[in-house]
């Protein structure tokens, strides 16, 4: 049986855009529909953010067992049951779930329909047999991972960041393509728990990020015994009986199990965009600074607009236009200011301009650094490996800052939010940080810009004039 809906707002995809907007509108006394295929809670919550962050948990846990002597406990291998280990990660899924659930969602007021969507006119989306028109659209279908042409990758199987996490036996050796956060994060973890691990990179593993920083996580993956390849491209794959092998620049790399993991693409596939006049290209969906598509009727947000592909920033996104949409306030979309990290240990965080950006952008950049064998905590944890570093100008405007060790994803929040408020680096010289913390880092960081003035022949000179009033 056919019906139609009359709509002031439809979303498509329930992740973490589409949901923010639906729960937003609706408790602002909307009418919302919200579409969604698959599973509520998109990519993050059931394939991406949440389990390989409970993966990730598990193989610190694990992994902690090998590195206790320096407290004076014995070592000793860990004893994992990866079964269990996955039993872990769904668990963590499971409790989480219910905050995205569609019964929450309709305690809101939202009409929620489980079926793929397809533009059929300017207004007017289809999905199973409901139509529904709509004052406006919010396109919120995120990406998926991006398979690459690769020689005999088709002809058996792989994981992807989708399948992985239902894989319920540990790989005797998983051979990861792609040297990403994903890659990254997944081949530690893997590594952790027990698995031979080799990636293939095209470039240098995490290469947008700082090329200083990233070195000290190439040397801890190293020395956890995990293979790194960088600057490989693959030549072909091989399926076999007993596993699989790759071609690399004239060498073979044999394992057990592989992972693709070279990048995600915009899910804009079935959609019908061209009904609905709405641009988009293989990177993505074109909006505006307003987050609008071509059809100013229709917004879209997060992955699907290509750009950095983080959950914040889709969350960031439906903020944005929900202040267009029902506040009509002329809000514009700034997530360069937004923080990434990747969760490998020690963690990698960034937000703003790294050092290359800045030079490459004429800022005349000035970096301050601070490293965590000089921070007490750090010591005290016996986990000093990495440091703080800050990008200003030569009038301590605030450009970026990377963090790479424990907690750098905590650790990076205030420089985001300095950044995001046009601070000055003499902010964090202003406050006072709580002994013994590793946030001490960064106040000495932006101590360490001062440095040179502040005992320079020049300031010496003036403590000696000064000294007169004694």
């Amino acid at each position: 049986m056919t019906k139609t809906i009359d709509a002031d707002i439809c979303i498509i995809g329930a992740g973490s855009g589409g949901l923010s907007v639906a729960a937003g509108a609706a408790q602002l006394g909307r009418n919302v529909v919200l579409i969604e295929k698959g599973e509520m809670g998109g990519d993050c919550l059931n394939t991406g953010c949440v389990p390989s962050k409970a993966l990730l948990a598990a193989a610190a846990r694990a992994q902690s067992f090998r590195t206790s002597e320096k407290f004076g406990i014995a070592t000793t291998e860990p004893n994992v049951d990866f079964a269990a280990v996955m039993d872990h990660v769904h668990g963590v899924i499971n409790a989480i779930a219910p905050v995205d659930s569609q019964e929450r969602f309709e305690g809101f007021g939202v009409t929620v329909i489980r079926e793929h969507a397809a533009f059929t006119g300017p207004r007017q989306v289809k999905a199973g047999a409901t139509t529904v028109n709509a004052k406006h659209f919010v396109i919120a279908t995120g990406s998926t991972p991006f398979v690459p042409p690769i020689s005999g990758l088709s002809q058996g199987p792989y994981f992807t960041n989708e399948t992985l996490f239902d894989n319920r036996a540990r790989p005797d050796h998983l051979i990861v393509i792609g040297g990403g956060p994903i890659g990254v994060e997944l081949a530690q973890a893997h590594r952790r728990l027990g698995s031979q691990v080799s990636i293939i990179e095209g470039q240098a593993i995490l290469n947008k990020d700082d090329p200083e920083l990233v070195a000290i996580i190439r040397d801890q993956l190293i020395d956890e015994g995990i293979k790194i390849y960088e600057g490989a491209m693959v030549d072909a794959v091989i399926h076999r009986a007993d596993g699989v092998s790759v071609a690399v620049d004239g060498k073979t790399i044999s394992g057990s199990h592989l992972l693709v993991a070279v990048g995600r693409k915009p899910t804009v596939d079935g959609m019908n965009l061209e009904a609905a006049n709405v641009e988009f290209s293989p990177r993505g969906i074109s909006v505006d600074k307003r987050l609008r598509t071509s059809n100013k009727r229709i917004y879209a947000i997060g992955d699907v607009i290509g750009g950095r592909q983080f959950t914040h920033v889709a969350g960031y996104h439906a903020s944005v236009i929900v202040r267009n949409m029902l506040f009509k306030l002329p809000a514009t979309n700034n997530d360069d200011q937004a923080p990434w990290v990747t969760y490998c240990d020690p963690e990698l965080a960034h937000v703003g301009l790294t050092e290359e950006d800045a030079h490459k952008a004429n800022k005349g950049a000035k970096i301050s650094r601070w490293s965590f064998d000089e921070n007490d905590r750090a010591q005290a944890e016996r986990n000093t490996n990495g440091l703080v570093k800050v990008i200003t100008d030569k009038g301590g405007n605030i450009l970026g800052a990377s963090i790479v060790g424990p907690g750098a994803g905590d650790l990076i929040q205030s420089w985001a939010f300095a950044i995001s408020n046009k601070q000055k680096i003499k902010a964090f010289t202003n406050y006072i940080a709580p002994y013994p913390t590793r946030g001490e880092a960064s106040k000495r960081a932006a101590g360490a810009f001062y440095t040179p003035t502040l005992f320079s022949n020049k300031t010496r000179r003036l403590i000696s004039l000064l000294s007169i009033f004694d």
